[in-house]
């Protein structure tokens, strides 16, 4: 499962935990199935996570570069 999470782009791993939120909270699943959406959705939001780090890194990166100019 992790190494399909890290080829996710950030959009593609923001709508699936989107629509694991969803299902989680129409209540419908199995206690297994909830825990299994959740432990997905755990990973989805730490991948979601290190892309914004990542976009953060590199955009400091651009200003401290601008800046040095």
């Amino acid at each position: 499962m992790e190494d399909d999470l890290s080829k996710l782009s950030y959009e593609q791993a923001r709508d699936e935990l989107v629509r694991v939120v969803t299902e989680l909270e129409q209540g419908a699943a199995s206690l297994e199935e909830s825990i299994a959406l959740w432990e997905r959705g755990e990973a989805l939001a730490k991948r979601c996570e290190e892309w914004l780090i990542g976009a953060k890194e590199r955009l400091d990166a651009a200003r401290a570069a601008a800046g040095a100019e």
